[in-house]
């Protein structure tokens, strides 16, 4: 198994509830866990991260809901109208709706179809799919 360099793992309050929403509902895959210790590694479409049930291991202050203030974790995907879907008929709110938004590069604008959603721990997600890019 490859590694990739940067890789988040998130303190869940219910590793279940948090498997159910990532396995489930939006189809990460179960790369390898450690149920005993509530550590699940996933990944879906070489995207890697892993969950773990809170400990006190990592904890650096009070852990308040929503979890992951200050940060998004965009996601690459092939289609995101896939994983909305999955949302919708998990009765999963967006935390922002699908939108089409273009960010200034050096020489040329890139393109992406993007939403937001929180994990059940209040985790922000942010699913993208490229859409191209237009020279400035």
């Amino acid at each position: 198994m490859k590694f990739n360099k940067l890789i988040p793992e998130l303190s869940v309050t219910d590793t279940q509830k948090s498997l159910q929403f990532y396995v489930d509902t939006l189809g990460f895959t179960i790369d390898y866990s450690r149920p005993e210790d509530k550590f699940y590694f996933l990944s879906y479409e070489g995207s890697q991260m892993m969950i773990e049930g809170i400990n006190d291991h990592w904890q650096t202050g009070e852990l308040e809901h929503p979890f992951g203030r200050g940060i998004n974790f965009q996601i690459e995907v092939s289609n995101v109208s896939v994983l909305m879907e999955r949302l919708e008929e998990a009765n999963i709110p967006l935390f922002r709706p699908l939108k089409e938004s273009w960010y200034r590069g050096e020489e040329a604008e890139y393109g992406q179809l993007e939403f937001l959603v929180q994990d059940p721990d209040g985790y922000l997600l942010r699913f993208t799919q490229d859409i191209g890019e237009r020279k400035l």
